[in-house]
């Protein structure tokens, strides 16, 4: 699918990719990743055929700067800054359609799944969107077309934790018959996204490893969460993970997607000493568990 060969991608005299060679076929989600600086921006402009570079990069056999438009319908791009388009979102489906000759009814559709009305902002200029508005029609041009590969640089960050989990259940959709690099600056963020981790530092591959595809990326998980006393910080930051107050301030329910588990965990952390018990679980039968006991406690 890719091949990168002795990538070399000089600016004037600093060096930024140090000889790359790498092979990610079909059905590969990567993790690519590095602190600021270490490359990953340039190596998927690479692949994008947005830069000239030194060695040979091919995407399904192709050169992505003499093939640009054969190799850019095969893929679909999330970048992690939005760019300054004026045009109304309407334009920017069909155009966005156009190019990967797409319906751009689909691109609609995955729009209204991550919760974004595209039809009602029909008109409404690109640039004006909220920042979780652009993340989400980004996504669903990307993701509402036949892409067989997959660029996203921090695709999820300005999503709400619903929007997440959709997100996740459409990548689960594409797992099997698509490549995927999934670009970030903190591992924790897409490790249980992936089933390989490639990171790279100072313009060179250090690590690249296959990892245990255990997490299905379409399961949710069912917590319950309880405290040793009832805290404000913690009720605002649970609460925009969509969890609701069960018993004032001390127990809290809800629901996370599967592969957000390491950054709901991470949030946890940040308040160890409040916490008094937890329940986690793949298993539905613990919200309805949860349900019920609720309302025995009620009578």
């Amino acid at each position: 699918m890719i091949q990168f060969e002795n990538i070399v991608k000089r600016f004037r005299r600093h060096q930024v990719l140090k000889g790359i060679n790498l092979t990610i076929e079909r059905g590969h989600r990567v993790a690519l990743v590095g602190s600021n600086g270490a490359g990953k921006t340039t190596l998927i402009r690479c692949l994008l055929g947005e830069y000239i570079c030194e060695g040979k990069v091919l995407v399904d056999g192709m050169n992505p700067r003499q093939a640009r438009r054969e190799v850019l319908s095969k893929v679909g791009f999330v970048p992690q800054l939005p760019p300054p388009l004026h045009m109304p979102v309407g334009q920017l489906i069909r155009f966005s359609a156009t190019l990967c000759d797409t319906d751009p009814a689909r691109m609609v559709s995955v729009a209204g799944k991550l919760g974004f009305d595209a039809e009602r902002f029909h008109n409404q200029p690109f640039v004006k969107l909220s920042g979780g508005q652009k993340q989400k029609m980004l996504i669903a041009i990307a993701l509402g077309r036949e892409s067989e590969l997959l660029v996203m640089d921090e695709p999820a960050a300005n999503l709400d934790p619903e929007a997440r989990h959709i997100f996740f259940e459409l990548l689960a959709e594409k797992k099997d018959h698509a490549a995927m690099l999934i670009s970030s600056h903190r591992l924790d963020e897409v490790a249980t996204l992936v089933n390989r981790v490639i990171e790279m530092d100072q313009g060179e591959v250090v690590l690249d490893d296959r990892v245990a595809d255990l997490v299905e990326l379409s399961s949710r998980l069912y917590c319950r969460i309880r405290l040793l006393q009832p805290e404000a910080a913690f009720a605002k930051a649970i609460g925009e993970w969509g969890f609701k107050d069960a018993d004032s301030g001390l127990v809290w329910e809800g629901a996370i997607a599967g592969p957000d588990r390491l950054r709901f965990l991470g949030l946890l952390s940040r308040y160890a000493a409040l916490l008094s018990g937890m329940e986690i679980s793949e298993d539905e039968d613990l919200e309805s568990d949860l349900q019920r006991e609720s309302s025995i406690s009620v009578v």
